[in-house]
């Protein structure tokens, strides 16, 4: 039987997929909803030269079920989604591009809530935003997804025998762009012993520089000898190929997807490796987004964002009870505030 778009948004539980062209610009865009039972699906807007339709379809729908994960685990009241545009930002992208996304995502009626991603600024989205609103183009997220993960891995010390510091432990940041350089940068200030890797070797160099770390070459970064992998660029780190020359204790980072295949949930427990279910971890932007929403001020924003570490022990603790990995830990508890009352 042939497997089709239909098939996909049925097994996976989503709510609606738009597909849209703009003749005068060129724009071809998608708008993935995965689930609004909480509230409002909060999802980037993710520019890239994808090699195929499907490709961009994919990778749209991963990233909107992780953001319905996300804000489920992290206790918001946002739902889950993501959208798509099709091209390459540095030749494609103009104001009447941005502009025409914008008229896509005002016929959602305030379903979908945009933020920047790979691809697109705070700036792109606020030209979106002079034709839908609201959008989410006020304050740079990166840093307290940086600062929810730096909770997280302290959590995860404290759950393999430490006690949270950080002075002397060995972290891989895989991937320096916006999330991975604020979280190189927290470590440092923590005394950690720092390995930096990206594949834009100059940016590796300046963080490298800022906070006397060792450049590692980013096709070697995920099997590392370090005692914290932390991915903070693409998804699909854990893989066959680098499961079984993984040489950390604890993964925990500012990536999305981190594992290729949910299987690896398991694979990595039994190698005795301690992951940090990636849609908790890196839930402190998004919390942070929630708090800009709502018009709170920062420094209740940052206290929210730090019980990302207090939530991932939660978790942890919870599978642990349980017999299971912290990620089947979390999607249940997830999975229960999102059932129907």
């Amino acid at each position: 039987m042939t497997f089709t778009i239909f098939d996909r948004l049925q097994s996976g539980g989503f709510e609606q997929a738009l597909f849209h062209h703009d003749a005068e610009t060129g724009l071809r865009s998608l708008v993935l909803l995965h689930d609004t039972t909480l509230g409002p699906a909060l999802g980037g807007v993710r520019m890239q030269p994808y090699e195929s339709e499907n490709a961009a379809l994919e990778d749209g729908l991963r990233l909107a079920q992780a953001m319905t994960l996300k804000a489920a685990a992290a206790g918001l009241d946002l739902g889950g989604g993501w959208s798509v545009i099709i091209g390459d930002p540095v030749r494609d992208k103009s104001e009447a591009l941005l502009r025409a996304q914008g008229r896509f995502v005002a016929t959602l009626g305030g379903r979908f809530i945009p933020v920047n991603d790979v691809g697109t600024t705070q700036a792109d989205l606020a030209v979106i935003g002079t034709e839908t609103s609201p959008v989410c183009a006020d304050g740079d997220p990166s840093p307290m997804t940086a600062l929810g993960v730096l909770e997280g891995i302290r959590a995860c010390l404290r759950a393999t025998g430490g006690d949270g510091n950080l002075r002397g432990v060995r972290v891989c940041v895989q991937g320096v762009g916006n999330v991975g350089a604020a979280l190189a940068r927290l470590l440092a200030a923590e005394g950690a012993e720092l390995l930096v890797s990206d594949v834009d070797s100059r940016r590796a160099d300046a963080v490298a520089r800022g906070v006397g770390a060792r450049v590692v070459d980013p096709a070697t970064a995920v099997v590392a000898d370090c005692d914290v992998l932390a991915p903070c660029a693409l998804g699909g780190v854990v893989n066959d190929r680098t499961l079984p020359e993984l040489r950390c204790r604890i993964i925990a980072g500012g990536a999305n997807n981190v594992l290729a295949a949910p299987e690896y949930a398991a694979a990595l427990e039994a190698r005795g490796i301690l992951y940090a279910p990636d849609f908790c971890v890196n839930a402190g932007g998004l919390t942070f987004l929630e708090e800009r929403l709502l018009k709170h001020d920062d420094a209740r924003a940052e206290q929210r964002v730090r019980q990302v570490g207090e939530r991932l022990a939660a978790v942890i603790e919870h599978g642990r009870r349980s017999g299971v990995p912290p990620t089947e830990a979390a999607l249940a508890l997830a999975r229960e505030r999102l059932r129907p009352r």
